[in-house]
């Protein structure tokens, strides 16, 4: 996906549409997490400890309870995981009350990463977290290189499944403290700073 994204970033219209002004979206748009394969689910039925169970999510997107046997659980949120165990375990037990979390994610692991590439002193892939900008991803990167066009940076981002490209004004916020492109990040996102022209 990164190399898709990038080999746009010299001609914006493909795959990404250069967008004015702020990208959708900060931390609070971020989807319902997902259940994917390698993820730890811990599945807890109130007043029946003997169901309980932490589970891997394997390979073929199952886990297995107690009782019910193997659950699909790959594709869903840990709501619907629950909502499934539930609707099979009322077959055996009255009013089962089913709480599934996450206590170890690992599927999502390179999907939610934000990424920095091109003129910078070291281009990262770095965990997202709330509350982070286009500045500190740029930050952790190093900054800019001395053949930086920092003026000329695009934010990537996926939006209703097209790749959108929003113009950074990477100069005017590091010398000028102008912060009207200082976006806030989202998951997936990828900032790419091209050289300048000589």
């Amino acid at each position: 996906m990164v190399v898709g994204v990038l080999a746009g970033a010299g001609c914006v219209t493909q795959p990404g549409v250069v967008t004015q002004g702020p990208p959708p979206g900060g931390s609070e748009v971020v989807e319902k997490y997902q259940v994917g394969v390698d993820d730890t689910l811990s599945v807890s039925v109130w007043r029946n400890p003997e169901l309980s169970v932490n589970a891997v999510v394997r390979p073929d997107g199952m886990i297995t309870v107690p009782v019910i046997g193997d659950v699909v659980a790959a594709g869903k949120t840990p709501e619907e995981v629950a909502e499934d165990i539930r609707e099979r375990l009322s077959r055996y037990i009255r009013n089962p009350q089913v709480a599934v979390s996450v206590t170890r994610l690992v599927s999502n692991a390179y999907l939610t990463r934000v990424r920095v590439t091109g003129a910078v002193v070291q281009p990262v892939s770095t965990p997202h977290r709330p509350g982070m900008t286009v500045l500190d991803a740029v930050l952790e990167a190093g900054g800019v290189t001395e053949f930086a066009a920092p003026d000329n940076a695009r934010l990537y981002r996926k939006v209703d499944g097209k790749i959108n490209a929003y113009p950074i004004h990477l100069k005017q916020i590091l010398q000028k403290g102008d912060l009207s492109t200082n976006y806030e990040l989202l998951p997936g996102d990828i900032i790419s700073i091209p050289e300048r022209s000589f």
